[in-house]
């Protein structure tokens, strides 16, 4: 009697269910996201799933006939506001110091106007916390530049409900007269003396440089060669003495000179330092990095001031498995291991370190690298860079003449530019960086340029719990805002909001074995958990009475036509049991085991288009902000179609389909890019670089020497031995014939900061005509036909004279002549005459 009266009261809590759920609907008819939480929460059985899903709350109200996890437009007449568990995201300010300003000598004073109003000034006693990087701070720092803040607040404390966005606000500005630290790491081998002996005599006139821009600066000097083993220097024994003529004997890296006020000293260091020899064109530049960098002690780098690593060298590095063909296969573990002399003592013990490495330690310890390298080496410290976090590289001469110079102009660089990031490791917190920097325009980008002293520039960054972790004791993380290359950052301090309050132990609605749970069960939140052995939602049942799951099967279909549990679960005293996916993460859910996380509409297989984009609820797709579509696969927003550096939407040549630039075809050409900001067909401004690249690598066109170096500053041409396009990186492919109609080829690209040129490095000429050949060639062509046609002449004159002559002879021998005598022939008389006779 008393199972057939709990039969009777669960049919009309499902008949109320049902009405309850068709008075929700058509209430949330007007909202399509109430309408989107009303199909998807009452399939949530449970508090801490309930929260986990996006506008959904739990009702933990004793004998609750309505679905306890409904939506979050459902007012207070669904459930009292006492029972009703929604929480939401957090904030508590725990330190906000304002941010200041450096007088002369690094006493900070405090910056005015820079506290917001609407940010309670509520700042705990706690000291301040700093990134795992500034645990071994230089014992040489004193009290310089301590009291410097440049980023506001310094540590808060936040409370994330998942898939909840909430935007935390951070300031940043560059403090006057802040320290400065730069220790100069120099490649010692042979090749690099002259380089040494230039650096010698600049070092009061870099220090006077450094000074104009802080008061407040030091500098130290190290070497290094390479590691003292085969073959990267030579062993026999002469050899390891003297390496090459006036040369000292090779080591890995050797710390000089302190970073000190001393700039004499400085000077005298550099000119002492010996140079030495190696085998190999790559150097061990990489150990005498990681030294310099972690060894912070014996460096002297001080907690608050901007860290500069002046790395110098004309040739290669040796990286992390090069070690091996010298037989050290010891991993570089990343410590410092420096003696009383400065010399690095496991050069020949560890393995170089790798890039990451690298990278690692100068995100741990705040340092600027900058990449001093002569021309024929450039292009590859420029790759460097971009894989070593706040390092930028520079073409040094080949004397080391332009050191200052160099020094100057990338500190400027370094300085006034200010990119935010963070110590994310996984893909649970999300983080979008906003800002309007300078020009007054606010998009996502967390990287502002063109900062001077003062300047206060607001990030806003958007945090978002994407997932909650499996571990609870992973749902206390600490995430760090730090600005690149400096030693301070915001501590974020996160909870994350992945179960309620009345789901842990000591809750006054949490009791264990209770009556509410028919003695064997855990009351908490308004429903009964029941273990493994027993099942209903007063823990009524045991799984021993499965065999009676037919008298209840009609109490799990969700409707007359339905098969029992929709045909994914079993009937166990009047409940669906679910079945159970071998992908654990793919559940079956609802009453009626209705419900699933994994049918629903994929984009190149991932489920909603991954969970950047969406999630999967109750067989559809509920989309994140700033997506949509079936698959969430469309962007909302058209801020992904407008190009990095700015302007008119896919650069007014296209129009913004889900979230892509779909290019046009007009008269002047055909667009293309991601951003249709290429034209294959269209000039570009192949015409404006044309004269540049011609007067630079060829030494032709029609600038002079003086006008190209006056016009040509944007770029230095990189030549290349063939000009091939990456569309990758949003290059642009020219080619023309100058004067000497000579073909030459170019690419261009100027979508970073600065133009890349890189030029063909000869031009494809047409072979060169021997004009003084060809003329006289041409005379003695002239000459030979003409002589030619006169012995043909004459030839023919020839045999025509002599056929005539022939023919005449014949003739003469074939006529017929009288043989007497000719009648007008008369003979000739002969008289003589005696001149001496006279008559008589």
């Amino acid at each position: 009697m008393a199972i057939t009266n709990s039969r009777s009261l669960r049919t009309i809590a499902s008949a109320l269910l049902v009405v309850s759920l068709c008075v929700a609907y058509a209430a949330s008819q007007s909202s399509p996201a109430a309408s989107s939480s009303q199909l998807t929460c009452p399939g949530k059985l449970s508090c801490r799933d309930c929260i986990q899903t996006s506008n959904c709350r739990w009702c933990s109200q004793p004998n609750f006939t309505k679905a306890r996890c409904h939506g979050a437009g459902i007012g207070a007449q669904y459930c009292p506001e006492e029972y009703t568990v929604d929480p939401s995201n957090e904030f508590i300010k725990i330190e906000a110091r304002e941010l200041s300003k450096a007088s002369k000598g690094g006493v900070a004073i405090a910056g005015e106007g820079y506290e917001e109003s609407h940010w309670s000034s509520s700042s705990s006693s706690s000291s301040s916390h700093h990134s795992s990087s500034s645990s071994s701070s230089s014992s040489s720092s004193s009290s310089s530049g301590s009291n410097i803040v440049q980023i506001y607040p310094q540590r808060v404390q936040l409370k994330l409900r998942i898939n909840e966005v909430y935007k935390l606000d951070v300031k940043y500005t560059q403090a006057e007269d802040y320290p400065v630290d730069l220790y100069y790491l120099m490649d010692l081998s042979k090749s690099m003396e002259d380089d040494k002996q230039k650096l010698s005599t600049l070092g009061d006139q870099l220090a006077e440089e450094m000074n104009r821009i802080t008061s407040n600066f030091r500098l130290g000097f190290g070497s290094f060669v390479d590691k003292v083993l085969m073959p990267y220097v030579s062993t026999v024994p002469k050899k390891l003495l003297r390496p090459c003529d006036q040369c000292e004997a090779p080591y890995g890296y050797k710390n000089h000179m302190t970073l000190s006020v001393d700039t004499a000293r400085f000077s005298e260091e550099v000119r002492q330092a010996a140079v030495s020899g190696n085998l190999d064109a790559p150097e061990g530049g990489f150990d005498a990095i990681m030294q310099a960098v972690v060894c912070r002690d014996q460096i002297g780098w001080r907690q608050k001031a901007r860290r500069l690593l002046l790395f110098s060298t004309d040739a290669g590095f040796h990286y992390a498995g090069d070690g091996k063909l010298g037989g050290v296969i010891t991993p570089n573990d990343g410590d410092c291991h420096l003696d009383s002399l400065g010399k690095y003592t496991h050069s020949s013990i560890q393995d170089y370190p790798s890039i990451s490495q690298i990278n690692l330690k100068v995100k741990e310890n705040a340092i600027n690298v900058i990449f001093a390298v002569t021309q024929n080496e450039l292009s590859v410290y420029e790759r460097l860079s971009k894989l070593v976090e706040g390092s930028s590289a520079a073409m040094l001469s080949n004397d080391s003449s332009n050191i200052v110079s160099l020094v100057r102009d990338e500190y400027n660089k370094i300085s006034s530019s200010v990119e935010m990031k963070d110590n994310r490791t996984d893909s649970l917190i999300e983080v979008k960086y906003y800002s309007t920097c300078l020009d007054g325009v606010r998009k996502q980008r967390n990287k502002c340029d063109g900062l001077k002293v003062g300047d206060l520039v607001q990030f806003d960054a958007e945090i978002t719990l994407l997932k909650c972790p499996e571990n609870p004791r992973e749902w206390n993380q600490v995430l760090q805002i730090y600005p690149v290359g400096i030693d301070e950052s915001l501590t974020v301090d996160i909870e994350m909001l992945c179960s309620c309050p009345c789901e842990q132990p000591g809750h006054p609605e949490y009791k264990e074995y209770a009556e509410e749970c028919s003695g064997v069960g855990t009351y908490k939140c308004g429903v009964c958990g029941c273990g493994d052995f027993y099942t209903g939602e007063r823990c009524e049942c045991s799984i021993k009475d499965i065999h009676k799951e037919f008298e209840d099967a009609g109490a799990c279909r969700q409707t007359n036509t339905s098969t029992e549990c929709n045909g994914r679960g079993h009937c166990v005293c009047g409940v669906c049991e679910c079945d159970k996916r071998e992908n654990a993460e793919e559940v079956i859910s609802g009453k009626f085991c209705e419900c699933d996380n994994f049918s629903c509409d994929r984009t190149q297989g991932l489920l909603c288009s991954g969970p950047k984009n969406g999630r999967c609820e109750c067989g559809e797709c509920v989309c994140n902000d700033g997506w949509e579509g079936a698959a969430c696969d469309c962007r909302s927003t058209t801020d992904t179609c407008i190009p990095p550096n700015g302007g008119e939407i896919c650069s007014g040549h296209g129009e913004c389909v889900c979230g892509g630039c779909r290019c046009k075809i007009t008269e002047e050409g055909r667009y293309s890019g991601r951003f249709c900001e290429k034209c294959p067909t269209c000039s570009g401004r192949c015409n404006e670089f044309k004269n540049c690249v011609q007067c630079q690598q060829y030494k032709t066109g029609p600038l002079t020497e003086s006008e190209c170096a006056t016009n040509c500053t944007l770029f230095v041409p990189i030549p290349v031995e063939k000009v091939e396009v990456d569309e990758e990186k949003d290059e642009n492919k020219c080619t023309f014939f100058d004067e000497n109609n000579c073909r030459f080829e170019f690419i261009y690209n100027d979508s970073g900061e600065k133009v890349i040129v890189k030029a063909q490095e000869k031009p494809d000429c047409p072979a060169k005509v021997f004009m003084l050949g060809i003329v006289l060639a041409v005379i003695a062509a002239v000459v030979l036909i003409g002589l030619a046609v006169l012995l043909l002449w004459k030839l023919l004159t020839t045999i025509h004279d002599r056929r005539e002559f022939a023919r005449f002879e014949k003739e003469r021998m074939m006529a017929k002549w009288d043989t007497g005598e000719n009648p007008i022939y008369k003979q000739a008389t002969t008289t003589f005459k005696n001149p001496t006779y006279a008559g008589k």
